[in-house]
């Protein structure tokens, strides 16, 4: 585990764009796993910026989202896919082809999950999966509770998740009951894993994530066994260590 603290968010942002570029430049057909939130709006940022003045390609480049809500339609403003196109597809080159996000419409929405897991498998291990962190430890939608689904699944969100997300939606009841995630198998199997958490409010989730027993109560603290973790935190989310 690598855990790296940046005094500023700019800071943080900036070095995780350059690691996924790193990435890019040394194998350009690499796999993304990538995430949405608030966490990652600034790397994205840095990414379309760097795209733009440097000319780094991504048109190679397959990226599979974590998640995305059941219900929400490809254009609803809270939809994943309008996040995806609006922080970060619409200035990259990235073929809109190659640019994966589990369906939440589907009329199966099970079969849909066994659909993106064919298409992760077809693709093979992700190079690199992006993960932030839920104020319960959740990864993608991977909600705490007795056992974990190891492929992509349905999932009903916890009332902590939903109460977190409301302040993206007109009201509380807006937030959808149920999404569809990637689960932890394929983020296990990634070869490396960013994860990035910001705020003090993260902090005390993120020392149990970190450094408490690995348990599917609180699903980050499985990253503790993978081989190539890389941990990016302002200084707030630092404050437990």
């Amino acid at each position: 585990m690598n855990v790296l603290t940046f005094a500023s968010n700019e800071e943080l942002s900036a070095y995780a764009a350059d690691y996924i570029l790193d990435l890019v430049r040394a194998k350009p057909d690499a796999v993304l796993g990538l995430a949405t939130g608030e966490t990652p709006i600034g790397v994205y940022e840095q990414l379309v910026d760097r795209h733009r003045k440097s000319q780094i390609s991504l048109r190679q480049v397959k990226a599979f989202n974590l998640d995305e809500y059941a219900g929400l339609s490809p254009d609803h403003e809270q939809s994943y896919q309008v996040y995806m196109r609006k922080h970060l597809f619409s200035g990259i080159d990235l073929p809109p082809e190659q640019a994966y996000i589990p369906c939440g419409i589907a009329d199966d929405l099970w079969a849909a999950a066994r659909d993106y897991d064919r298409l992760l498998n077809e693709a093979g291990p992700l190079d690199l999966q992006l993960l932030g962190i839920g104020h319960n430890g959740h990864i993608g939608f991977n909600e705490p509770g007795e056992e974990l689904n190891a492929e992509t699944h349905v999932v009903k969100l916890t009332e902590e998740t939903r109460a977190a997300n409301s302040r993206y939606f007109q009201s509380l009841a807006e937030v959808p009951q149920y999404a569809v995630t990637m689960g932890v198998g394929p983020i296990m199997r990634a070869k490396q894993v960013l994860l990035i958490v910001r705020g003090e409010n993260k902090a005390g989730v993120l020392k149990k994530a970190l450094y408490g027993p690995v348990t599917t109560r609180c699903p980050a603290s499985l990253l503790q066994l993978h081989p190539r973790l890389t941990v990016l935190l302002d200084e707030g989310a630092a404050k437990e260590l």
